[in-house]
């Protein structure tokens, strides 16, 4: 009886540590692929695609490593208990997995409602950052005002209307007039919302109010749905006159 204790407490540190490793190496691997990019926008549609999935994996494999550590809890004990060893063991291997289940759920709620707001940051400096020309100069992001100048009449369209709007970002080297143009998908992005304080509302659906014209702005209603306590509103945004086309 205590060699099977021995032999499975030794390969219960081995899970233990190697699920540590694992855990530590998701994360890394993440931030080397993350690293290697040098374009600040592809950096920004990678962390935004693969970011929170990496670190829930990472948190899988840690909630692993404690089951395993747990696993190895009093196995002195256990096996010195006269007749009823195996039954304590068994005892021990059902609270694990009740413990483990537990913390999977926990962590699978706290990784959606909390870890978000830390990429929404990261992804807000990404894309914020000061971009560089090819000739080396420090581009300036232009403002909404500015921007419509250097984007076509599909991309203004494209960028005010629903459903889905698109939003497009302007980067302007003014000495060389080399130009960036960025786009992003605000719908695919959380808010904080203002009941629950948690980063979980988003767009959930887009409804033109009244269309635009060459003389008149257009009225975009964008509905927003928070994913945790379900609180709903509604927020106004302009859509840009269509621009009169020259013969």
């Amino acid at each position: 009886m205590d060699s099977f204790f021995t032999t499975w407490d030794r390969y219960m540190y081995y899970g233990f540590f190697g699920s540590l490793v694992i855990a530590a190496l998701i994360l890394l691997y993440h931030e080397f692929r993350l690293f290697q990019i040098k374009d600040y926008k592809e950096k920004y549609d990678y962390v935004n695609l693969h970011e929170i999935r990496y670190f829930w994996y990472a948190v899988i494999a840690v909630i692993a490593s404690g089951f395993f550590f747990a696993n190895t809890v009093a196995s002195g004990r256990i096996a010195n208990v006269a007749g009823g060893a195996m039954l304590w063991f068994w005892v021990r291997l059902f609270i694990c997995i009740c413990f483990a289940t537990i913390a999977y759920f926990v962590f699978d709620s706290l990784v959606r409602i909390m870890y978000p707001k830390y990429v929404e940051k990261r992804l807000v400096k990404l894309r914020d950052k000061p971009r560089l020309s090819p000739a080396g100069n420090a581009m300036r992001k232009l403002s909404e005002a500015e921007e419509d100048a250097y984007l076509t009449a599909e991309q203004i369209a494209e960028e005010a209307n629903g459903p889905h709007s698109v939003d497009y970002d302007v980067w302007l080297d003014e000495k060389t007039g080399f130009k960036k143009i960025e786009k992003y998908y605000p719908y695919q992005h959380a808010e904080e919302c203002p009941d629950c304080g948690y980063v979980t509302m988003k767009i959930d659906k887009e409804e033109v109010e009244k269309m635009p014209s060459s003389s008149e702005e257009g009225l975009l209603l964008k509905h927003y749905r928070c994913h945790y306590c379900n609180h709903r509103e509604v927020k106004e945004a302009r859509i840009p006159r269509i621009p009169v086309k020259v013969a």
